[in-house]
């Protein structure tokens, strides 16, 4: 990876890494004189995730959009989405250090933080028709995994090395989403890998760690994100959204 791309996750075919497009950065350089907060300057989507305490396993996710130099409004109705089923914990996203549980590779939790919207992946061999082309897309077959392992060079990356891919599941929950792009790009080992938008297995059923939704609340954020607006993801319990609205610039 080169300059100040946040993707660590990587497809990996014929024994070649092929590296996603940039997303937003967190580079302070990217802000304005005076603008405060995580969220990057050329940011003009959002997707909010709000859960009511660090241990709820349930959240409700509102789309935002702005103009340029414009305040955020707020787009179509809020969705019920699903965390992990420890709840939530700090991530490391774009956002600097807070008080609070720290994301661990293993632990059920959703990161909490600001992160940019990573590469969209599905079952289809190409996205759908209606999703922005301009943003990476992954093809999930026979062989494709996501590497959990600390120990690996490969951690929190896509791969096509697996002898058989665990993304393909009878549950179809990986048939369509996009990765939230957290522990990135300075990978630490151990702080948490893999972390997907992706299709619920059932209403209220929480995730390992993921955030998910019923399908077509899954397909209308996919159609919806849009490359140029360099979309972020905010997941906080609805105390901290609180505490850091006024300095996060919040919606």
């Amino acid at each position: 990876m080169t300059g100040q791309v946040p993707f660590t996750v990587r497809l990996a075919i014929a024994g070649l890494l092929l590296c996603a497009t940039p997303s937003a950065s967190g580079d302070p350089a990217q802000r304005s004189p005076g603008e405060r907060g995580p969220i990057p300057k050329n940011c003009s989507q959002l997707l909010v995730v709000k859960s009511e305490s660090w241990s709820a396993t349930s959240a409700l996710l509102q789309r935002y959009a702005r103009e340029k130099a414009g305040s955020w409004q707020a787009v179509g109705d809020a969705i019920h989405v699903n965390v992990g089923r420890h709840g939530m914990a700090w991530g490391r996203g774009l956002q600097a250090a807070q008080p609070g549980p720290t994301k661990l590779e293993g632990d059920h939790r959703t990161p909490a933080g600001v992160f940019p919207v990573g590469v969209l992946f599905g079952y289809a061999e190409q996205p759908p028709a209606d999703a922005d082309t301009a943003l990476p897309y992954v093809h999930i077959h026979a062989g494709t995994e996501c590497v959990e392992d600390p120990r690996s060079p490969l951690y929190n990356r896509i791969v096509d090395t697996a002898p058989g891919s665990p993304l393909i599941r009878a549950d179809g929950v990986f048939r369509l989403g996009f990765v939230i792009d957290q522990n990135a790009p300075d990978t630490v080992a151990g702080a948490g890998s893999c972390v997907f938008f992706h299709v619920q297995r059932g209403p209220g059923q929480p995730t390992s760690g993921c955030t998910s939704a019923p399908l077509p609340d899954v397909e209308a954020l996919v159609s919806w994100l849009d490359s140029k607006a360099q979309p972020i993801v905010i997941e906080l319990p609805e105390p901290d959204y609180a505490r850091l609205k006024d300095d996060w610039r919040l919606p």
